[in-house]
């Protein structure tokens, strides 16, 4: 056995990729803690012995999911390097890619949702992710050499929160079809400003 395969058998990993799938397409309270240690293979003790509440198993989704949207960020690097306009670009187009893979949007904005009390531990944990997201795409902008970078980060984040709103409400065909063209539109608009 390998060590990747050997990491993913582990209770932990099990348990945080089942709850991360289950969370994705159930939703977070439309989960419990027994049906997560039954997909698992595992059960309730040990789940709580690598997760103190099941608030912590959801931080630790939350986590997990901005670690993997970390790593996208890095392939932009890779495959565009010290080219960043055409990783900005490569935002844009692997948005869109998500878009059409995956019609129940962002789990840290369902997160958000789903978890309507202001003092839920993983309210600040998802405020912090998103703030993280948005200095990247500012970031990003920046160094693309948009003069008002940070207006545009935040329209190009509207724009795909609303496109991910508009795929779960009126599918594919929707809106959410011209996210490309308008984003787009909107990098050429401030890069002539």
């Amino acid at each position: 056995m390998n060590d990747s395969v050997a990491e993913r058998s582990r209770p932990r990993d099990r348990i945080l990729e089942t709850a991360q799938d289950m969370f994705h397409k159930h939703g977070i309270k439309g989960v419990g803690v027994d049906a997560i240690t039954e997909a698992a293979g595992t059960n309730k003790m040990t789940l709580y012995r690598h997760f103190e509440s099941k608030d912590e198993l959801i931080i630790e989704c939350l986590r997990a999911t901005a670690a993997k949207a970390s790593r996208i960020w890095d392939e932009f690097e890779a495959q565009h390097p010290g080219d960043r306009l055409a990783q900005l670009h490569a935002w844009v187009h692997k948005a869109s890619e998500l878009l059409s893979a995956d019609s129940r949007g962002c789990d840290m904005a369902n997160a958000a949702v789903e978890l309507s009390e202001a003092d839920h531990p993983a309210r600040r944990v998802i405020k912090e992710l998103k703030e993280a997201q948005r200095e990247k795409l500012v970031g990003l902008c920046r160094d693309a050499g948009i003069g008002q970078a940070e207006l545009l980060a935040d329209t190009l984040s509207l724009l795909l929160e609303g496109a991910r709103v508009s795929m779960q409400s009126v599918g594919a065909e929707g809106p959410s079809a011209q996210f490309v063209r308008m984003a787009e539109s909107l990098i050429a608009s401030f890069r002539a400003r």
